[in-house]
């Protein structure tokens, strides 16, 4: 999975423990988030599906559609984090063009994996 680092370094993340649910499968989303340090599990169905590490984006879907969320997140160890909203998910999209083809990049191998 394509490693995105602009949030690495931001005074803007936060630390979850283990065990935190970011989201639910289901539920409406307007948010997306950035993995600094720590890891992730992406759960559907009661199976996980992924873990993201650092580098790694959960929920970006959100910002792009209005469906529902297609997974649960859920921390899987300590997790430091950045929450990207709508608005600034829009500012880095047309501040950093690369961030753009980083997220699609990650949505396109996403789906590739969902069709195996």
């Amino acid at each position: 999975m394509p490693e995105i680092n602009l949030f690495r370094h931001s005074n803007e993340a936060e630390v979850v423990p283990a065990g935190y649910v970011l989201f639910n499968e289901g539920e409406s989303g307007n948010e997306m988030f950035a993995v600094a340090e720590g890891q992730v599990e992406l759960i559907h169905g009661g199976a996980v599906i992924e873990k993201i590490g650092p580098g790694g984006i959960i929920g970006e879907m959100a910002l792009v559609d209005a469906a529902p969320r297609s997974a649960t997140a859920t921390a899987a160890t300590e997790t430091r984090l950045v929450r990207v909203d709508r608005d600034h998910f829009m500012y880095l999209v047309q501040e950093h063009p690369t961030f753009a083809l980083q997220v699609m990049s990650v949505m396109a191998e996403r789906l590739r994996k969902a069709n195996h």
